[in-house]
C-alpha cells in the first residue's frame, strides 16, 4: 500500500530536524519517510491489538526497535543518536538500547551481529605487535563484543577503552581473531 503525506516545515525547522536526524536538508525527505514507516508500523500493530503496552518504557522500546529496523537499516544506533531522537540523557539512552537488545534479542540478533561485524571490519592496528583499535560510540556494542568473547572463551582479553581516549577501544589480536572467526569477518592485517 502506498501512503503519501505532506508536511509543511519552515527552512529553520527543516534544518533543525535534519541536524537531529544526522543528515543534510536534501536527504531529509528520505529520512523522514523511513521514520514515517516506523511510525505507521507502530500504529498498525496497535490498531490490530498486536502491541498493547502497559508502561511508557515498553512503547519507547518498541518504537526504537521499529526505528532500528527501518530508519537505521538494521544497525544498532549509538547513545547520542538515540538521545537526540528521544530527548533522553546518554544514560537513559544507553539503558533504552540495552533493554531493546535484551527484550527483542531474537528479532535483533542479525542486526546486532551486523553492527558487531562493522566494528570488527573498522578495527585497525599500526603493526603486528599492537592491539587493534576501533572507534565505538556505543557502550552497548562494547558489551555485546565482550559477551561474544565470553561465549567463545572466558580466558580471552576483553575489549577495553584505550587510555586517554573518549571512544577508541582496543582489542587484543587473539580476541580480535576469535571474534572475526565467530562472525565470519575477514580479519584486517
Amino acid at each position: 500500500m502506498q501512503i503519501a503525506i505532506t508536511i509543511n516545515l519552515s527552512q529553520a525547522e527543516e534544518a533543525e530536524i535534519a541536524a537531529i536526524l544526522g543528515c543534510d536538508v536534501t536527504a531529509l525527505n528520505g529520512r523522514l519517510n523511513a521514520c514515517s514507516l516506523a511510525a505507521t508500523n507502530e500504529y498498525l500493530a496497535m490498531f490490530r491489538g498486536q502491541k498493547t503496552f502497559k508502561r511508557g518504557s515498553d512503547m519507547l522500546e518498541y518504537r526504537l526497535l521499529l526505528l532500528i529496523e527501518t530508519t537505521f537499516n538494521g544497525v544498532i544506533p549509538d547513545e547520542r543518536t538515540v538521545s537526540s531522537l528521544f530527548q533522553t540523557t546518554l544514560t537513559e539512552s544507553r539503558s533504552l538500547i540495552r533493554s531493546v537488545i535484551s527484550k527483542y534479542q531474537y528479532q535483533l540478533r542479525g542486526h546486532v551481529e551486523r553492527t558487531l561485524c562493522e566494528c570488527l571490519s573498522d578495527a585497525r592496528r599500526q603493526n603486528n605487535t599492537q592491539h587493534y583499535t576501533v572507534v565505538i560510540k556505543s557502550h552497548n556494542i562494547v558489551d555485546e563484543l565482550n559477551k561474544a568473547l565470553a561465549d567463545i572463551d572466558g580466558s580471552l582479553s576483553s575489549v577495553t577503552k584505550k587510555k586517554g581516549s573518549v571512544s577508541t577501544y582496543e582489542i587484543a589480536p587473539s580476541s580480535y581473531n576469535q571474534l572475526c572467526n565467530k562472525f565470519a569477518v575477514q580479519p584486517n592485517p
